[in-house]
């Protein structure tokens, strides 16, 4: 009989905050930029610098805390964690081993058979290192300081997960925790979130953990999706032709779709971690922790179900828009100004998203203001531009921010109500179109089609389809 096998998954994500400046420096923290100009004598680890503290990384690190239910440390310290590495320019990293700042958490995801809570076992703040670029040309490698004291939170988990889809779905919900809280960007493209995947399989109904690998180098979900399902295999196969899984750190390469062993998986002895010298202690006082609580966000869930009873929507479009707390955020404060959420939701889930996906472009990178989209919304509502002149003005919102009625105004763009006008450009179109008249008169109402978009061409789409409409049946009575 063939075995049956359960993967076992945990994860370690680390996060970088969305702060100004570096964690124990004034340093960018900016992406980009030319190699090694985002630093100081402090990042690139000089004899005789001291670290101080950016006040900012604790409280984006609470807040992300008590967003996923963890007791709050509220009296911490930074330990020092030492590795050789030509990343890591003082040979050691500051970080958090002995009092982390964030303890016992959870969150909750949707699995197909339903809700499932996934444990948190800690959260620690932390330094980025920096970046090895390798240069194949010239057969070496060049350092990059710019990402070294960039802070981190590092996320990790227990091993509650038991399949790429439970991992996804675990990524996703903290991705959007921490977009709501403004503590990132969450970008895994540009390294901002990064997911470092522990797994193992142990035969079903076993109570034992399985050998662990830690996968790398992991840099969207569906690395991260094929990497599992990659490692799952290769660990069922050496059980299977009775070999023994190494406890090891793999790096996974995309393009390959394989991962290779990069060095044995170390524990916390071999970084010989001590308290930072130069450091004090963190102490977090009650009414700080209240006045931080007090200030946390309404999360998606939240703002779903409010906007079940605020809003006259559809479920779906809820479930779209509130996905992104930048789309949330431009549907309430237009909705604010114009009083028309259905409206509001039609444009955003129509034209915004269109344009979005086709200038690849992501929703905290729209230019398009609340009160232009409003603007746009009261033109239609007037019938001062018809709906194809508004996606034309919308286009051009899109990219530039221009005020909606400016621009109609200056383009003349303006829907023409004169209805001498219209009934002459009507006139001349019976005269042209014999055959479609006849059509018409002969019991072919889609014919009426044809008439209506030659009348909007002659009046160069400035006029209202429904009146256009209304005014050659009349001339073909």
């Amino acid at each position: 009989m063939t075995k049956q096998y359960e993967t076992v998954i945990g994860l370690e994500v680390h996060v970088e905050l969305a702060t100004k400046t570096k964690i124990f420096c004034g340093c960018s923290t900016a992406f980009g930029g030319a190699p090694n100009s985002h630093t100081c004598p402090v990042c690139t680890g000089m004899p005789g610098t001291l670290p101080v503290l950016n006040k900012q990384v604790v409280q984006y690190a609470v807040a992300v805390g008590l967003a996923t239910n963890c007791t709050i440390t509220q009296y911490c310290k930074f330990d020092r964690k030492n590795y050789f590495y030509p990343d890591n320019p003082q040979n050691y990293q500051i970080s958090q081993l002995y009092l982390p700042i964030c303890k016992d958490g959870n969150v909750e995801i949707e699995v197909p058979e339903g809700k499932k809570t996934i444990g948190i076992h800690e959260i620690h703040m932390e330094e980025d290192a920096g970046k090895l670029i390798h240069d194949d040309w010239e057969d070496c490698s060049l350092v990059d300081y710019n990402r070294s004291g960039v802070p981190l939170i590092e996320i990790v988990s227990k091993p509650d997960m038991r399949s790429a889809e439970e991992v996804i779905a675990y990524l996703e919900k903290l991705r959007m925790i921490i977009q709501y809280l403004g503590a990132s960007d969450c970008k895994l493209n540009e390294g901002s979130m990064r997911a470092d995947v522990n797994i193992s399989v142990r035969e079903a109904g076993s109570d034992q953990f399985g050998t662990r690998t830690e996968m790398k180098n992991l840099n969207s979900f569906r690395a991260i999706t094929h990497a599992i399902e990659n490692e799952r295999e290769r660990q069922i196969e050496l059980l299977e032709s009775g070999q023994q899984v190494v406890q090891e750190t793999r790096r996974w390469d995309d393009a390959k779709e394989y991962s290779y062993a990069m060095r044995s998986k170390e524990d916390a002895q071999d970084y010989r971690y001590f308290p930072d010298p130069d450091l004090v202690p963190i102490s977090i006082s009650d009414a700080w922790l209240e006045e931080l609580k007090a200030s946390q966000p309404e999360f998606r869930e939240e703002k779903m179900e409010r906007y079940k009873a605020e809003y006259d929507i559809p479920e779906y479009d809820i479930g779209i828009i509130t996905d992104s707390k930048h789309l949330a955020d431009l549907f309430e404060e237009t909705t604010a100004l114009c009083g028309q959420p259905k409206k509001v939701s039609n444009w955003i889930m129509g034209e915004t998203l269109r344009l979005l996906k086709e200038k690849n472009m992501d929703a905290k990178d729209l230019l398009l203001s609340p009160q232009n989209l409003a603007g746009l919304i009261r033109l239609t509502d007037s019938k001062a531009v018809n709906s194809t002149v508004a996606k034309e003005i919308f286009a051009v919102m899109f990219d530039e921010n221009i005020d909606p009625e400016k621009y109609a105004e200056e383009k003349g763009l303006k829907t023409v109500n004169d209805e001498e006008a219209l009934r002459k450009a009507i006139a001349e179109v019976i005269a042209s179109n014999p055959q479609s008249v006849a059509d018409y008169q002969g019991g072919k109402e889609k014919a009426i089609g044809f008439l209506v978009g030659q009348t909007m061409k002659a009046m160069k789409g400035k006029a209202d389809p429904v009146i256009v409409n209304q005014l050659l049946k009349e001339a073909l009575i």
